[in-house]
């Protein structure tokens, strides 16, 4: 057998050891998701908020506690009747307050328990908004991508019937009219597929600026994949959860527990206050440079007791004030939960819809298809024209196109029904990754 030359000796090495490097992974929904968690601006605001709100707990918390605060004066005077002699006083004070009745102070302490739960569910909420962003522009990317894809298809097409159309009409079968419509169709997809590739750009870039790092390839969704119905199927269920879960919902019951914590506070402004006091103090008083007093302490130990008598009608000003806020906040609850409440249906209508028409859709995909071939083969024997198969050819791509999306949108409308429902987490992405290939 003849040897084969060096060069080619080294290209087979080549590509037999580029045939065993592993293809860069695809980046997949869940993936995505992690890079949005550590890189998405508006998720990392709503965390720094959550963590400006856990320093609410410690400053109420302070007011309960003891209060130790060291003070110190110098103060000089002179007299006529001694001219030129100065005498100077000073005093060192080490105080303790310790309070022991404070109604404004106590129901703070409990109102910003109340302001903890409100953040934590704010960033609960945050994280099922991230969700669905995530979710949004992935598949908004997807849908880009098989509108290029389908377009591109379709140009391809659409360039061999006009080179038919072209072969026809030199020897003489067909009218310079097929030529022209097929160079029309082909004009108009050129047309569409710039317009596509800009969008595809656009979709991709809203992507990134959510995960912070380049796209790349993503996981796609399979033609075939069957997407879950919601269960349970009953309506109520999924509106009955919403009612007792929605975060917005438990949002506003904890701002209606607030605002009553804030009748109490307002309502202090009538009540005494209590406090155990304690001082010790040093005193020295000198002349000139002369000490004439040398230090002495002092201490003391007691109770003060503050009463409130009148504050120009302020007070009670502040409880009417606080009266209105509750139930302002009372009637934001009830707006919450009929809100929850028609956005879950709203959801849960969305995704039946959505998976009635992605069934349409695919039968409508294979009657497009027969429609197809049964015009080319029409125009073959003389029975359709040109234009026939150009229509057939772009209702079978817009109809896929339009089955891709539609599985896209039935997806996200399964996850916008969890959110509503207030049970949206990160298991459900991984559910709909799962689905992804």
């Amino acid at each position: 057998m003849r040897a084969r030359p060096y060069y080619v000796q080294t290209l087979c090495a080549l590509f037999g050891a580029c045939a065993f490097v592993p293809a860069v992974a695809a980046l997949d929904l869940e993936q995505a998701y992690q890079s949005a968690l550590a890189n998405d601006a508006t998720f990392a605001s709503v965390r720094s908020a959550y963590t400006a709100t856990l320093e609410k707990l410690p400053q109420a918390r302070a007011a309960l506690l003891p209060a130790i605060s060291l003070t110190g004066s110098r103060a000089e005077a002179s007299t006529t009747r001694l001219p030129g002699v100065t005498y100077t006083n000073e005093t060192y004070t080490l105080q303790l307050i310790q309070p022991l009745f404070r109604w404004s102070g106590w129901h703070t302490y409990e109102q910003s328990k109340l302001q903890l739960a409100v953040g934590e569910t704010q960033l609960a909420q945050g994280r099922q908004d991230l969700i669905l962003r995530v979710a949004q522009a992935y598949f908004d990317v997807l849908a880009a991508q098989d509108n290029l894809a389908f377009i591109g298809a379709q140009k391809i097409a659409i360039s061999e019937q006009l080179e038919s159309a072209k072969r026809n009409f030199e020897i003489g079968t067909a009218t310079i009219t097929d030529t022209y419509e097929a160079q029309a169709r082909y004009d108009l997809a050129q047309a569409q597929e710039i317009q596509a590739e800009s969008d595809l750009a656009v979709r991709i870039g809203a992507l990134q600026q959510i995960i912070g790092t380049p796209a790349g390839d993503l996981a796609k969704l399979p033609p075939s994949v069957n997407v879950p119905a919601p269960q349970p199927a009953r309506i109520d269920a999924w509106t009955e959860q919403a009612a007792a879960n929605n975060l917005a919902v438990a949002q506003a019951t904890l701002n209606s527990e607030i605002a009553q914590r804030g009748i109490e506070i307002a309502k202090s402004g009538h009540y005494p206050s209590v406090d155990l006091a304690a001082n010790v103090g040093r005193t020295r008083g000198l002349v000139g440079q002369t000490v004439v007093n040398d230090f002495y302490t002092t201490r003391s130990v007691g109770v003060q007791v503050s009463v409130p008598i009148f504050a120009g009608f302020g007070t009670t000003s502040k409880v009417d004030e606080a009266v209105a806020l509750s139930e302002k906040a009372r009637n934001d609850l009830e707006v919450a939960r009929r809100a929850a409440v028609q956005n879950t249906r709203i959801a849960f209508q969305g995704v039946n819809a959505g998976l009635a028409q992605v069934r349409a859709l695919e039968a409508a995909e294979v009657s497009s298809r027969s429609a197809l071939d049964a015009n080319k083969t029409g125009y073959e024997v003389g029975v359709r024209i040109n234009i026939d198969v150009l229509n057939a050819q772009q209702q079978l791509y817009s109809t896929e196109r339009d089955l891709a999306k539609a599985r896209y949108d039935a997806l996200l409308s399964g996850l916008r029904l969890k959110a509503a429902s207030g049970i949206l987490t990160e298991d459900d992405v991984r559910q709909v990754n799962a689905l992804l290939r």
